[in-house]
Formats: C-alpha cells, structure tokens, sequence
C-alpha cells in the first residue's frame, strides 16, 4: 500500500487549480489551522510561516500521493528555498483523519518552512499576487473566515482589480 501524506497548503497552494497542475493525484481533504504560527510575505516575495504565539495561519490540507509530494518539492524549492517539517495541525473537515487532542481533532501535516528568510513585510512578487488572490477566492469558498484574509494576508495581497 503507498503511503500518502497529508500536506498543509497556506499560499499560493490554496488555490485548487494550481493544486491541480501541480499534484494531479492530490485530494482535497478540508480546511485546516495551525495555531501560534504567523503568515508573513518573506525575502524572496512569496509566503511562508513563521513561530508567533497568539497567531494562527489557515490553509487547505491535501492528501499527496508519493509522486505529488516530490513534484510538490520541486515547485517549492526544497531544500534551498523551503525546508520539509511535520507539525500538528488542527482539522475542520470531514472524514477520519487524525486524533483528538484537548477536544481538538488534529493531524500531523506536512508544512514547507523557510527557516532562513523568517522575518515579513517584504513586498510579494507581482507574479504571486494573481496566484494568491485565486487562492484566497477558494478560501473564501472553503469557509475560511473573511476576517483571517482581512488581517493576516490581504495586508500583503491586494485585492484583484475590479472589472
């Protein structure tokens, strides 16, 4: 039996279609939130996760088949750009993943962290914000809460043009 990993997608990555290209074997699982972490823009203009104790990120959690998640490593960049890291996260969808811990049901994810560029208010690259307005549009759809893209991305994104 192949193992498939639960991955935490928290930029760019919650756009579905973007998912889609990228790891054509993946499935959608739900919505998910890592507490006492920060979304931050970093250096290199693109998202990443940093320690903030009172903070929270939002992100979809994915099942990658062993062939996505190494597709997966390459867009990301690994090991120059991003570093792997399983850390527990808190899960909102259906379905039996994970366990409950302190009346929450949590599941160990996979999450890319830039360990080197850990600092934020950098401006994102122009390419990234049509990338990540797409994402925030399924996140929206997804139930993720209007006032987490208020507060946490929408600082660093702004909104698409109107038409």
């Amino acid at each position: 039996m192949t193992t498939k990993t639960l991955y935490f997608g928290y930029g760019s990555n919650l756009w579905k279609h973007q998912m889609a290209f990228r790891c054509p074997e993946n499935k959608f699982v739900g919505t998910a939130r890592l507490p006492d972490w920060r979304w931050i823009i970093n250096k290199r203009g693109y998202a990443n996760v940093v320690p903030s104790k009172g903070d929270q990120v939002w992100a979809f959690l994915y099942e990658l088949s062993p062939s996505d998640e190494v597709n997966l490593d390459g867009y990301e960049g690994v090991p120059d750009c991003y570093v792997k890291q399983t850390i527990p996260v808190e899960y909102f969808g259906k379905g039996s993943y994970g366990e409950m811990r302190e009346g929450k049901r949590m599941v160990d994810a996979l999450v890319y962290v830039d360990v080197q560029r850990t600092t934020g208010g950098w401006p994102p690259k122009e390419e990234y914000i049509h990338r990540m307005n797409c994402g925030i549009a399924d996140a929206l759809e997804e139930g993720v809460s209007r006032v987490y893209i208020t507060e946490y991305l929408r600082p660093s994104i702004p909104d698409p043009p109107h038409k």
